[in-house]
């Protein structure tokens, strides 16, 4: 028996809704890290960009443990001389809570060719509304 490859062009896309009220940000990242790769499937080829489509709503209401809300810090570069930009994750989440589920999940890919256009099907928003209903997504506890 050969072992199944799976091609680009037998790829089954669903869409899913992720609540991430209450929950972890680590947790919660590495849960949907999986599931834009594809490694939820039996059908899972690690060469071939197979993963589904993830909507996140209620990034707003993310939790993380310990002191990280003000020890945690992100960094950005303008590059322009003298042009480091640090912000704390209190500041991210008030200002961008959608690019810290973003960040998150993006550190938790793979770093190869296929992880911006696994991005580009992680859709984040900060309240509870999304405009995505007309695609049906499951809503998947994780």
């Amino acid at each position: 028996m050969k072992t199944f490859m799976q091609r680009k062009e037998d790829v089954q896309r669903d869409w899913y809704l992720v609540d991430a009220t209450g929950k972890t940000l680590g947790r919660l990242a590495s849960e949907i890290a999986k599931i834009l790769m594809g490694k939820h499937k039996p059908t899972y080829t690690p060469h071939v960009d197979g993963g589904d489509f993830v909507v996140v709503v209620n990034a707003e209401k993310i939790f993380v443990t310990g002191k990280k809300l003000d020890k945690k810090i992100y960094y950005k570069h303008t590059l322009y001389p003298g042009g480091l930009k640090e912000t704390p994750l209190r500041k991210m989440l008030q200002e961008k809570p959608e690019e810290v589920i973003r960040l998150a999940v993006r550190g938790m890919l793979p770093k190869n060719k296929l992880r911006d256009r696994r991005m580009r099907r992680l859709k984040v928003y900060a309240g509870p509304e999304h405009p995505h209903k007309a695609q049906n997504p499951k809503p998947i506890e994780l």
